[in-house]
């Protein structure tokens, strides 16, 4: 499936997650340089800054279309939940975008799918868009649950949405077995899985559902590799970690296929 075709089906998004990098002005420069190099206008493009920097780099980014998120959130609206930030909070800062269920987040911070559907289910209730993550380890991989392991994850996530509901969500698909192990996610490993969630989400709704949600890749993506993974049916854009803190890298992997 070329682009076009991708584009006349679903969004295509970019977006770039700078984790607990970057200083004020790091933040800001990164805003500034990726916006005035942007020469594309058919694609979506996500910053997800730390917390603290979301203000100042949607400030940075104001007048063009680049969209700015969170990287966690919790659940409730307010409360005695020290150190968390609520979506009340992420919506009065004018972030558009919650990364939710993160592999970080799941692995490091022991965030659970129960945890992750409520999560998502109180972003969409304050009006803020889910980057909802899914994937599996590399003994998950190797014990063969690949399949079963993020059908879990995606039904749990889903759970009790409605149609209008599903379609706001966008999936980013981390094969964390594959990040920091010497193993590689081909290019037509990713599709295999994105095709799979595909099918996932044909099942819990409808054909029309399935194919209007875009399923982006989020598993070490360079300029170097974004080619091949950008050239698979599936794959709607993708979520980068490391390579969206320079410059020029982003934006070699968010003009492939121009």
């Amino acid at each position: 499936m070329d682009t076009k075709k991708k584009l006349q089906l679903r969004r295509q998004v970019f977006a770039g997650n700078w984790k607990m990098y970057t200083t004020q002005k790091e933040a800001v420069d990164l805003s500034v340089g990726i916006a005035e190099g942007l020469t594309v206008k058919d694609r979506e493009i996500i910053l997800f800054p730390p917390f603290v920097y979301v203000v100042c780099v949607k400030t940075a980014c104001e007048g063009t279309p680049i969209k700015v998120g969170v990287q966690n959130m919790y659940f409730e609206k307010e409360g005695a939940f020290t150190g968390e930030i609520s979506p009340a909070m992420v919506k009065d800062v004018g972030a558009e975008y919650v990364l939710i269920g993160h592999s970080e987040r799941r692995h490091i911070f022991g965030e659970t799918d129960e945890m992750i559907h409520k999560k998502v289910v109180s972003a969409l209730a304050f009006g803020l868009k889910p980057m909802l993550c899914v994937g599996e380890l590399l003994e998950e991989r190797e014990a063969g649950k690949s399949e079963s392991t993020v059908e879990k994850q995606i039904l749990k996530a889903f759970e009790g949405l409605s149609t209008d509901d599903a379609l706001k969500v966008v999936i980013a698909y981390e094969p964390v077995w594959a990040i920091g192990t010497g193993k590689v996610a081909t290019p037509e490993i990713a599709q295999s899985m994105h095709a799979f969630i595909r099918k996932t989400l044909q099942k819990l709704y409808t054909d029309k559902v399935a194919e209007g949600i875009s399923v982006l890749y989020g598993g070490s993506v360079k300029p170097d590799n974004i080619e091949g993974l950008y050239a698979m049916p599936d794959i709607d854009g993708v979520l980068v970690g490391g390579a969206s803190l320079k410059v020029q890298s982003f934006l070699d992997i968010i003009q492939v296929a121009l």
